[in-house]
């Protein structure tokens, strides 16, 4: 058949080619012949030279190794964080970034270029960033770019909502929308720039920085230091926790209802709740609300806070001396607003304070 004569020759090609030998090329129902005994002359292929059988054999200890071995050191492992660094607290700013700078620097938190050198400190800004200095949108840059160099260092730089924030916000929603102040009709607009606003901020402010001011939180505790701006008991009508107070704040912002926004801003105005012979009554009152040991907060200069001045600014009242937060309430409350705007000194200082 023309099938049966195609593979003939072929079978018979690929035997002759085959390296195998001949009793392996058996078909399935014969017999193979039993394998050839190894090392015969049937076995080894033309050209092969064996290994010969009585080489001598190299006596090895098996104990020890044949090249000297370098033991490898284990790599160092980076040592974990031995717990929370330590805190920092910066009061009112108001624009004065030139002066935050030397601060932050004279207490290692920043290197000479402005970048984060403190590894994993802590560090809260108590608000007012804006107004009545040269470069608040200077200001809240840094503390923009800080919050993202620290949490890279394994610390954090966080910053509380002070009422020239929200001041500042609604001048840029509302303008001269009309708002009912309680003494008359104003605006964001006309109380923004009595309360030196600054032309060249809203001219510099973006949507980046508008969004970043209206997420801050209005009160934090660290370490028994309950953190808040403003020295009065305004909170208390926001929440009974911290959060609470916070998640109320944000709430109200995005609403963007001026008038809503405006008595925000006027309760977060109020000052001195802690000065008197009730103050340590007021600031036990939060403390058992909200957390904490002692409140820390700004606002209110500590020129101003004393009697030593007779105006937030102090302008008609020449420098003020200032040497650091002012301890007060029973030692329930800490001012940390130097009182930069007044000639006085832009505070950052570490808690717990040694006094």
């Amino acid at each position: 058949m023309t099938q049966g004569a195609g593979l003939g020759p072929t079978a018979r090609t690929t035997a002759a080619l085959s390296p195998f030998p001949a009793y392996a090329r058996q078909a399935p129902h014969e017999n193979p012949p039993a394998p050839p005994v190894p090392g015969s002359a049937d076995q080894v292929p033309p050209g092969y030279t064996p290994t010969e059988r009585d080489l001598p054999v190299i006596g090895v200890d098996p104990d020890v190794p044949t090249v000297e071995l370098t033991p490898l050191a284990a790599p160092e492992a980076p040592l974990p964080p031995s717990g929370p660094g330590p805190l920092y607290v910066v009061g009112d700013v108001h624009g004065y970034l030139d002066e935050l700078h030397a601060a932050l620097g004279a207490q290692g938190l920043i290197d000479a270029d402005g970048h984060w050198s403190a590894g994993n400190a802590r560090l809260w800004f108590l608000g007012d960033f804006t107004d009545r200095g040269p470069d608040g949108i200077g200001v809240i840059d840094l503390v923009m770019r800080l919050s993202a160099e620290a949490a890279a260092a394994g610390g954090y730089c966080k910053a509380l909502m002070g009422n020239h924030e929200l001041l500042l916000l609604g001048a840029k929603r509302f303008y001269d929308t009309p708002v009912n102040s309680g003494a008359g009709t104003a605006s964001f607009q006309a109380a923004w720039l009595i309360n030196g606003g600054q032309r060249t901020d809203m001219e510099r402010l973006e949507d980046h920085h508008l969004q970043w001011m209206a997420r801050l939180d209005a009160m934090a505790e660290e370490d028994g230091h309950l953190l808040v701006h403003s020295d009065t008991t305004a909170y208390l009508e926001y929440g009974d926790s911290i959060e609470a107070v916070n998640d109320a704040i944000t709430e109200a912002l995005q609403r963007s209802d001026a008038d809503e926004c405006w008595d925000l801003f006027r309760k977060f105005t109020k000052r001195f709740a802690f000065r008197d012979e009730a103050g340590p009554m007021a600031a036990r009152e939060l403390l058992t609300t909200f957390g904490g040991t002692r409140v820390v907060h700004g606002h209110s200069p500590i020129p101003y806070l004393l009697g030593e001045v007779g105006s937030e600014d102090g302008e008609d009242n020449g420098a003020a001396a200032v040497d650091g937060p002012h301890v007060y309430a029973d030692g329930l409350a800490v001012a940390m607003d130097g009182g930069v705007t007044m000639a006085g000194k832009l505070l950052v200082v570490q808690l717990p304070l040694s006094v």
